[in-house]
């Protein structure tokens, strides 16, 4: 498929999932406890909740946008700021924290150059914490995206990153590029 013909496919999409939004909030603006909905509903049509949609739901459904704010910020599951291309989650439950992830994220952090809950200025890579990704026999561990990578070690954990964004164009065929 082309690139012009799949980003026309993604804006479809995108377009589907901002009015699927605006269908819920027209069916759920008038229903007690519709506010986590709604966020829920926007998150998923815009990938985070944007500044604007929580002024827009704050007037739509008569609830303070700094109470909004308060949601939001309270659980865990709802973004301000959209997410990178690639997700990169570290294991940092008991076995992966004994097993040296405090380091393995000292090295993912010196070579992508962003904090945990950070995303690279071009938006490829997110940066994210996880209590534990459930795979204890390969401590420590991170994901990127579906991908495990276990047993890490810094000079391991540099060659995935380098063969990881060497081949990642290959990967994300189906994301449009601004080159």
């Amino acid at each position: 498929m082309s690139e012009l013909v799949i980003d026309k496919v993604q804006e479809t999409t995108r377009k589907e999932d901002i009015q699927n939004f605006k269908i819920d909030l027209i069916r759920k603006r008038k229903q007690s406890g519709s506010l986590i909905p709604l966020l829920q509903s926007a998150q998923d049509s815009y990938g985070y909740i944007p500044e604007k949609i929580i002024y827009y739901i704050s007037e739509l459904v008569n609830i303070p946008a700094a109470d909004i704010y308060g949601v939001i910020t309270f659980y865990s599951q709802f973004r301000l700021k959209p997410l990178g291309e690639n997700i990169i989650r570290i294991c940092e439950g008991t076995a992966c924290h004994v097993n040296g992830a405090k380091s393995i994220l000292s090295v993912i952090k010196d070579e992508i150059g962003v904090d945990v809950d950070e995303t690279t200025e071009d938006g490829k890579y997110t940066l994210q914490s996880v209590a534990c990704l459930g795979c204890c026999s390969l401590a420590p561990v991170i994901m990127i995206n579906d991908e495990t990578f276990g047993n890490l070690t810094a000079d391991s954990l540099k060659k995935v990153l380098k063969n990881y964004q060497k081949v990642e164009p290959s990967l994300h065929e189906h994301s449009s590029t601004n080159e």
